[in-house]
């Protein structure tokens, strides 16, 4: 599938070994992305714990500001009562201020970009492009069968409502994993295959960032 971007929006390209900045701080980031079921969030947590990564999920951001009771949240929790997708913008700037507040230098930014919105948002308001994107690559009848296996008795998780998320992966988030590998940034991980042997292959990719600190 190939995938059109707009050459007239400034991108922040950065060299290999070259520092990324945001507000002053050089930081590190790491796109992760993989389908539902593909095992991606057992696998950032591995990595927070053994590399010392700070873990960032763009949705978990969303729903902390609406809990907050702040007028951003308010905001937020209207849009999508309304049905509605929260912009871009908005998304990106409390990943930003995530990233400011936070005291690493070091972040995994989960299940973000979601579409090449969300990754021309990133891009042009905090400047910069990911080291790399981790890619946990996986057949669509594993995944359900995972999810499935997990999510039993829960109506949300029916094999139709599965399907529908695949396929909203698979026309928004692929896109995304294709504009990246055509930069050579994409870190592809066998994700079909057991948590412990999967993690040796993660371990392959950040050992270059060292073990977390003591």
């Amino acid at each position: 599938m190939s995938t059109a971007v707009d050459a007239s929006v400034p991108v922040a390209e950065q060299e290999d070994g070259a520092a990324n900045i945001l507000a002053g701080k050089k930081v590190a980031v790491a796109f992760v992305l993989g389908g539902p079921g593909s095992g991606k969030g057992t696998q950032c947590s591995n990595i927070v714990e053994h590399f010392g990564f700070t873990h960032l999920s763009a949705g978990e951001l969303l729903r902390s500001e609406i809990k907050s009771g702040s007028e951003n949240g308010t905001m937020i929790d209207s849009i999508i009562k309304e049905g509605k997708i929260v912009p871009s913008e908005i998304t990106v700037k409390l990943l930003q201020e995530a990233m400011v507040k936070s005291e690493n230098d070091k972040f995994l930014i989960d299940g973000f970009p979601r579409n090449q919105e969300n990754r021309l948002s990133f891009e042009n308001v905090i400047k910069i492009s990911p080291e790399f994107v981790l890619f946990f690559d996986c057949s669509e009848e594993e995944m359900v069968r995972r999810l499935l296996g997990r999510n039993q008795g829960r109506a949300d998780d029916n094999i139709e409502t599965i399907r529908k998320r695949f396929r909203v992966f698979e026309e928004s988030s692929l896109p995304v994993v294709q504009y990246y590998d055509s930069k050579g940034k994409v870190k592809k991980i066998n994700a079909a295959k057991p948590i412990l042997e999967v993690f040796e292959d993660v371990k392959t990719i950040f050992q270059s960032y060292g073990p977390k600190a003591a």
